[in-house]
């Protein structure tokens, strides 16, 4: 008996559809080896870690490009105003001038003014100076500032030297005798120059703000823009002096050495450098230099040594006067330069860098403050000539010798 065909095992013609049980027949009845089965295994994982990590790439990259750079973005000041009132004024970005090459800026400076009507008196506050322009391109400086007033030929203000810096905070206030009729007319000027010690100081900027147009009624704190340099009127200087400085602590020497000056009245027939040395505002030693005629620019090179110790080199001062003599043979100071504890600005940084550099000598050029200030602030009173008293002869005291 002949038992008939499985369908099953019946062979398939080509080009026909293999029925449905075919491929699960094989794999179940054909047996595989098992290190198939385990790279089968490791082939298909590292596909799939492979796709995923090129899935995540590409979402970062995404990422990345749908950035938006910060730099770029536009911030539409106008629509960022409110209406806070605020005391530290800014200028407007719309209101800043520009020159016919661009805009031009010279950096901005914080100032505090009040005016005491009682005393006739202004204090000016000088409180920073921001993005100040440095005098090679992308250099740096050594700013300081001076503040004077119009009205008050001579008398100015030095801050200290602020070292590497386009944004110093100076944090000095300074007062002047401006009478109440003269606001009107009165020019406040501060000038920001950059520190060299032996060459011509390079300026920075210049503010020239008339008192005349500032409400003195309150006190005013305002930024302002500075402005180029040299476009006020210079000042009328009374000249400078050149000396050097050294202090040996150990041994208690104080060498002055003074160098030259420049800047004096041609006119003048002959002029000295006095040195004067005082302990607690009072006059303790001095010296001089010798007489040099008909120059304008002497030349003095003479070094004057002090004995000062240690303990109280703090309480000491040091005053140099440029005397000098006209043809009307009357000698006179035409100017002073103070150094110590009372000093201000560069004269003060100066005797700072002597005591800092101790046995080292350190030169410096400074202008001739006029006398009366030097001595004001050392509180000394201008020497008085009294007229003598008329002998008066007693009528019965005279003799008759003929």
């Amino acid at each position: 008996m002949v038992r008939p065909p499985d369908p099953s095992n019946a062979l398939t013609a080509p080009g026909t559809t293999a029925p449905p049980g075919l491929i699960p027949d094989l794999v179940t009845r054909k047996s595989w080896p098992r290190w198939a089965l385990i790279a089968s295994g490791e082939s298909a994982g590292v596909l799939i870690v492979v796709c995923l990590l090129c899935v995540i790439r590409c979402r970062c990259r995404h990422h990345h490009c749908s950035k938006k750079p910060r730099h770029k973005e536009v911030v539409d000041l106008g629509r960022a105003r409110g209406t806070t009132t605020v005391h530290l004024v800014q200028p407007d970005v719309d209101n800043l001038e520009s020159g016919p090459g661009g805009p031009e800026h010279w950096g901005r400076l914080l100032l505090s003014l009040e005016y005491d009507f009682g005393s006739e008196e202004i204090r000016v506050g000088l409180k920073q100076a921001s993005d100040l322009r440095a005098p090679t391109p992308g250099g740096t400086a050594d700013p300081y500032a001076c503040i004077s007033i119009s009205t008050q030929a001579g008398h100015r203000h030095e801050t200290k030297v602020h070292r590497g810096t386009l944004s110093p905070l100076f944090e000095e206030t300074c007062c002047f005798q401006v009478a109440k009729a003269e606001l009107p007319l009165a020019t406040l000027r501060v000038q920001v120059l950059d520190f060299r010690r032996f060459s011509q100081h390079a300026p920075l900027g210049e503010l020239h703000l008339p008192l005349g147009t500032v409400d003195l009624q309150h006190i005013l704190e305002l930024w302002h823009q500075l402005g180029p340099p040299g476009m006020a009127q210079p000042e009328q200087m009374v000249g400078e002096l050149c000396f050097s400085l050294r202090y040996v602590p150990s041994s208690g020497r104080l060498t002055v050495v003074v160098l030259e000056a420049r800047g004096l009245n041609p006119g003048l027939a002959e002029c000295c450098v006095k040195v004067q040395l005082m302990l607690h505002q009072r006059k303790w030693k001095r010296k001089r230099s010798s007489s040099r005629k008909g120059t304008a620019t002497p030349y003095f090179k003479e070094a004057f040594t002090f004995h000062v110790p240690f303990s109280q080199i703090q309480s000491v001062d040091l005053v140099l006067a440029v005397w000098t003599r006209g043809p009307q043979l009357r000698a006179g100071p035409v100017g002073k330069v103070l150094l110590g504890a009372w000093a201000s600005g560069q004269l003060l940084q100066h005797w700072a860098d002597m005591l800092a550099h101790a046995q080292w000598p350190v030169a410096q050029w400074h202008h001739l403050q006029p006398a009366r200030e030097v001595d004001q602030a050392l509180a000394l009173q201008p020497h008085l000539c009294w007229p003598l008293p008329r002998l008066q002869q007693h009528p019965c005291a005279s003799v008759s010798l003929g």
